[in-house]
């Protein structure tokens, strides 16, 4: 039986180009065409091949027994560019390169002995011939078909050119890959199969760990882990991670064959197949030994430089010049977190005017920021290529608008408790990788703990400063005059007001003590202390009247050293040694009007500066005040804040002059007279009654203060056991001439104006008002009524 001829030949052979005309072949070649192709026709009209001919993406040609062309479909008229007319009736080998066509005859009377499917792929190198001569490979599916009519070939061909081509592509980039791999000499790359198993083995990586590729291949790659980490599973654990991740980078110790270690960057990167299946790995890694003890050389180097200094103003120097060797940059920062302010406050490692940014303190929110989040996660953050606006409203966004283009913030923790962060700048677009990261990093750990010894530093000298302080003043108050252990008295009124201390010492409140001169106040406030939770910490006084105006300022809130002349130290003053303690400001109302808001700013956001300082200290202080003078009249006058005012009489204790409590004084006379016999080794037990009752009915205009000091001039002159007192000092004066008083020059302007005032019937503007009358101004009359106290019912 007669075969078809294939498309192609079957050796691996391509076709033949050179052209065949249709004129040059014998009749009966075209007879048995004509006749083959009403067969092929009846078999292409059937259902069974209408569709497959018609929707095929290949070209589809059916030949006859001696290779003649009975049918095409669009798809190979539109492949080979010939007619459908034109392909009919012709050779197959018109389609075929003509080089070939000797060798095509026996390749098909092989096909015709053996007839069978050939699929696409087997290897064969065939190339395809348009009509206007161009070539192109193709791949060639070729199918025996029997009928009733005779056999034919059907022939799917497919052009493969953009496969070659990505071939091509493939096997130079291969050849290319191979190349680059066995020429890079610093860098062992290999191939790992998914359990680790090396599979291929560059020169570089023979070069690093002194192992040939024949003795390696085959090996699992865990050889090259120093047996600590083989003890805690580190390959399977990095393999298991980079299965995970895609990709996992890392430093630690290799090893050698001959045993030495070396540190190493090592990169090892998942492979996955078409199906996305993993298919091994891949595995780089360099020698950065070297690398590795010069930059613990010069870490210990900056921990030495960091730790040499506790001073905080010369470690921001002493950073920036330490951070400058391990990377060069631009700007640089700390950010330290204030707790109280639940903020970070950035302070600049070297003044920079370009940065716009203030010298002191600039504070950084701890979300909603890059320094926040890094504080918040303790993890460090590259920023690499920034520009203007990317950071929004955070201020490091100045820094951007002036070009810096990448930022590395780094964590500061020091014994798992965040500091802050480092910040780092440079205005480069991408100048810091996972090698400066990682560099950095341990800056920071030694800036972590640099901060965190100074910081401990300052508040222990802090502390010790405090504690001198504080035994200063209790030294200077024990030398003080009054030092009762307790308040003496029994009268109602004095316990009226001992329970008033009772009740109002549980709290923290402000109390403001009111009485005359030398009724006790101080004795009153050293009990409310007494009584508090703070009684183990410090009772701080201030006479307010005893500090010159000027140097009142310095002594309530301190000063730092040059805030004035004179000031050759830095002082703490009494509202800082009060610190969680009590502070008593006695004669509160003789504190100049200048000064009373800074009082008031330190009581209610409880914070304050020391003069000549901007940092700003916060302090923990229960204030109790005291005054002798009428307040009420002072805020009239002008004289004092009503705002303070009203701060100070929060919780108002008023304490009875020694006329109301008649009944407390022959106890105190008792108490006085013990206290200085004992002082003055003397030994006196009896009182007379007539000088009892000579003392009870004095007035004591001086109150207990008065009566102290009469005891103790009595206590001098006492030669025997019974008091002898001077009651001849009891006399009243003799009262002076009257003489009429003169009457002030603001008295009798008062006078005037009253005058004036009545006769206008009150009225003040206009022209017959009393501004008019008096020559005034209606303003400058109202302020003169208002200085002198004249109100609409004087008149």
């Amino acid at each position: 039986m007669p075969v078809a001829k294939p498309l192609g030949p079957t050796n691996g052979d391509s076709w033949g180009q050179l052209p065949i005309c249709p004129g040059a072949l014998p009749v009966l070649f075209y007879k048995r065409a004509r006749m083959s192709t009403e067969a092929a026709a009846r078999l292409t009209n059937s259902a069974v091949y209408q569709d497959f001919f018609e929707s095929s993406p290949d070209a589809v040609i059916v030949t006859g027994s001696v290779g003649e062309i009975l049918e095409v479909n669009p798809q190979a008229v539109q492949l080979f560019g010939y007619s459908r007319e034109e392909l009919l009736g012709q050779p197959v080998e018109l389609l075929m390169p003509g080089r070939f066509r000797e060798a095509h005859g026996g390749h098909r009377r092989a096909y015709e002995a053996a007839p069978r499917t050939r699929a696409m792929g087997v290897g064969l190198q065939l190339v395809g011939r348009r009509r206007d001569g161009g070539e192109f490979p193709v791949d060639i599916m070729l199918s025996p078909v029997n009928t009733a009519d005779g056999s034919f070939v059907l022939a799917v061909v497919r052009d493969v050119t953009d496969r070659k081509r990505a071939e091509e592509a493939l096997r130079q980039s291969e050849q290319l890959f191979r190349s680059l791999v066995e020429g890079v000499k610093d860098y062992a790359i290999c191939k790992l199969d998914t359990e680790g198993r090396v599979m291929s083995w560059s020169a570089g990586a023979a070069r690093i760990t002194g192992y040939r590729a024949e003795e390696i291949v085959g090996q699992h790659f865990s050889r090259f882990y120093v047996p600590e980490d083989l003890a805690v599973g580190a390959p399977a654990r990095q393999l298991s991670g980079a299965s995970r991740d895609g990709r996992i980078e890392l430093e630690n110790w290799r090893v050698r064959k001959d045993g030495s270690r070396f540190w190493a960057n090592v990169i090892i990167t998942a492979l996955s197949d078409k199906s996305g299946r993993l298919a091994g790995f891949a595995a780089i890694w360099r020698d950065i030994t070297e690398r590795k003890r010069a930059q613990e050389a010069l870490v210990l180097e900056v921990t030495s430089v960091l730790l040499s200094s506790l001073d905080i103003r010369k470690l921001l120097s002493a950073i920036s010049s330490s951070i400058r060797q391990v990377k060069p940059h631009d700007f640089a920062a700390l950010a330290l977190y204030d707790p109280p302010a639940e903020a970070m406050r950035l302070q600049l490692l070297e003044e920079h005017d370009e940065t716009g940014l203030p010298a002191q303190e600039w504070v950084l929110p701890v979300t909603d920021s890059p320094a926040g989040r890094v504080f918040s996660s303790r993890e460090p953050l590259m920023l690499n290529g920034l520009k203007a606006g990317d950071l929004g409203q955070d201020p490091l966004n100045r820094w951007v608008e002036l070009g810096v283009r990448s930022l590395c913030i780094l964590p500061l923790i020091s014994e798992m408790r965040p500091l802050g962060v480092l910040i780092v700048a440079s205005r480069a677009e991408s100048a810091f990788d996972a090698s400066d990261l990682h560099l950095l990093a341990q800056v920071a750990n030694q800036v972590a703990l640099t901060i965190d010894n100074a910081q401990a530093f300052r508040q222990l000298a802090d502390l010790n400063s405090r504690l001198a302080g504080e035994k200063r003043y209790l030294e200077e108050e024990l030398k003080t005059e009054y030092n009762f252990d307790e308040i003496v008295g029994e009268s109602q009124t004095l316990k009226r007001v001992l329970k008033q201390v009772e009740t109002v010492a549980a709290t923290n409140a402000t109390v403001l003590i009111q009485g005359e001169t030398g009724t006790g106040k101080e004795l009153v406030a050293r009990a409310i202390h007494n009584l508090s939770s703070r009684r183990d910490r410090t009772f701080v006084k201030l006479n307010c009247a005893a500090i010159p105006t000027g140097l009142l300022e310095s002594e309530l809130f301190g000063h730092e050293k040059g805030a004035f002349t004179g000031a050759i130290s830095q002082k703490t003053g009494r509202l800082e040694l009060a610190h969680e303690g009590t502070l008593f400001l006695d004669e509160v109302g003789d504190i100049p009007l200048e000064l009373q808001p800074k009082l008031l700013r330190a009581l209610q956001e409880k914070e304050f500066e020391r003069l000549g300082s901007t940092r700003t200290i916060p302090v923990d202080v229960r204030l109790v005040a005291a005054t002798n003078r009428d307040l009420d009249k002072m805020i009239a006058s002008r004289e004092f804040r009503t705002d303070l005012y009203y701060r100070l009489k929060v919780f108002p204790i008023r304490v009875p002059p020694l006329r109301e409590r008649v009944e407390d004084i022959p106890l105190l006379v008792h108490y006085f007279t013990q206290k200085y016999a004992q002082r003055m080794n003397k030994r006196i037990t009896a009182i007379a009654p007539e000088v009892m009752a000579a003392l009870t009915r004095w007035t004591w205009p001086g109150n207990v203060r008065e009566l102290e000091n009469f005891i103790e001039r009595a206590v001098i002159l006492s030669r025997g056991p019974a008091l002898q007192a001077p009651l001849s000092e009891l006399r009243m004066p003799e009262p002076e001439t009257e003489v009429a008083p003169v009457a002030s020059l603001e008295s009798a302007e008062r006078d005037h104006i009253l005058r004036v005032l009545r006769d206008t019937k009150g009225l003040i503007a206009g022209p017959n008002g009393a501004a008019a009358k008096l020559g005034l101004k209606r303003t400058t009359l109202n302020f003169k009524m208002r200085k002198l106290g004249i109100t609409r019912k004087d008149i």
